[in-house]
């Protein structure tokens, strides 16, 4: 009877864990544009990162399995010197569809300064409060924080506020690092560039589209599709904001755009008619993201 009460109970343990944690995430590095014969320390990484984000608790809340986020984090070894790093950084990550098997990709975007130290089997530490001094984590946690604030905002109105607060807390403890990449000065892609100009009130519109496209959209498709397209339609159109300021470097329009580019052809070249007014949709979406006119030119109700 004991032994079946301690089984129960690490049974009970395991499961409320494997609950509490927020990611579903692959991670790969790639290594193969690094010359050397010690291969183990990527692979060693690899484990080490996937166990860092999909073990770490990253919010007070409670997912079940099915919340989870599922993303990829691709590492791309560029160079190695003794245990420093410089790599490129791809995240992907997609959420599901109400009501179907569908899931929508969410953001699909390349961070190319991503440079670290790295001892192989060290333990990865993350401090919100402190920078760590060599890099990764702060990165990995960074971007952690942002995909958490890019699907919360996808199911509730500027959802992702608090998780956006916390990257933009992780990239003012890096901002006097000897690593490239976070302040604004490197860039309009820099972290400190892109976390600041999302939570600017400039951005707001771009939020609402995110959670009017998903939540007032995509999860209402198998409901209604013509009032689901015209719900996406409408939302699109009103980024014809971002037409009239200066925005043709506002990085997170770009983050939309890489990540929805497609599935904006498919939702609006098939099934039921919409009634929005496709035109315009098409001349703001060809104003904003114009290296993809060819997909917007085909655009149909």
């Amino acid at each position: 009877m004991i032994n079946k009460l301690k089984s129960l109970l690490i049974c009970l343990l395991i499961s409320a864990t494997a609950n509490a944690q927020e990611f579903m995430t692959t991670v790969t590095v790639d290594y193969s544009q690094v010359q050397g014969s010690n291969n183990q320390v990527y692979q060693t990484l690899q484990r080490s990162l996937s166990d860092f984000i999909n073990t770490t608790k990253w919010t007070d809340n409670r997912y079940k399995p099915y919340e989870k986020i599922e993303s990829t984090f691709l590492i791309i070894i560029t160079s190695r010197s003794g245990n420093d790093f410089k790599a490129r950084l791809q995240i992907q990550s997609r959420r599901p569809v109400f009501n179907s098997s569908y899931f929508t990709p969410v953001l699909n975007f390349v961070d190319n300064q991503f440079d670290f130290s790295y001892t192989e089997n060290e333990e990865l530490i993350f401090n919100p409060r402190k920078f760590s001094n060599k890099n990764l984590t702060d990165v990995i946690a960074f971007y952690v924080y942002y995909v958490l604030g890019m699907d919360a905002d996808t199911f509730k109105l500027e959802g992702g506020t608090p998780y956006f607060k916390t990257a933009q807390q992780i990239a003012m403890n890096a901002s006097s690092s000897r690593y490239g990449g976070w302040n604004e000065i490197d860039g309009n892609k820099a972290r400190a560039s892109l976390i600041n100009n999302v939570l600017k009130n400039e951005n707001r519109t771009l939020r609402n589209v995110y959670y009017q496209y998903h939540r007032m959209g995509l999860d209402t498709m198998s409901d209604n599709e013509t009032r689901a397209k015209n719900n996406i339609g409408n939302a699109l159109k009103t980024l014809s904001f971002y037409e009239r300021g200066n925005y043709a470097l506002f990085y997170p329009l770009d983050i939309f755009f890489m990540a929805k580019k497609d599935e904006i052809g498919k939702i609006f070249n098939g099934g039921m008619m919409s009634s929005v007014d496709i035109t315009a949709v098409k001349e703001t979406l060809s104003a904003l993201s114009p290296t993809n006119s060819s997909i917007w030119n085909n655009l149909k109700k």
